[in-house]
């Protein structure tokens, strides 16, 4: 299977993809995660301002197969939430490395990022059919 891999970004086993830009990262979820969900129709964030962990559940996406809990690739404090996706969910589906990513953070500790794939990786992982939930 041809998946579509952003080779920016990092990789969480839950189908999440961190992209780091200077002090921010931008969070979302795979173009994997987006395809095997269907249509998109509801995405629900956390508030700005709020601090999770890595592998903490951030927020949930809603498909017309299902609803998906969203899960923090790494810790840090929710800098922004991506409010387009209140009035076009679809734009998960249509762009998910682009306008269709979920949250920025203030990253915590970068040294998290050492327990993602990265995009040849996570590709493999896809192809082998692995699956361990989230989105």
């Amino acid at each position: 299977m041809a998946i579509k891999v952003d080779e920016r970004c990092l990789y969480a086993k839950s189908h999440e993809w961190i992209r780091i830009e200077g002090e921010v990262a931008y969070v979302g979820i795979t173009d994997y995660a987006q395809d095997q969900l269907g249509d998109v129709v509801y995405v629900e964030l956390p508030e700005e301002g709020d601090s999770l962990g890595q592998g903490e559940v951030f927020g949930v996406v809603e498909s017309v197969k299902a609803a998906s809990d969203l899960y923090m690739p790494v810790g840090g404090e929710i800098v922004e939430v991506n409010a387009d996706l209140n009035d076009a969910p679809e734009l998960v589906n249509q762009d998910p490395y682009g306008e269709g990513w979920f949250i920025k953070l203030a990253v915590k500790d970068e040294g998290e990022t050492a327990t993602l794939l990265d995009a040849a990786g996570y590709q493999e992982f896809v192809e082998q059919g692995a699956d361990e939930g989230g989105a």
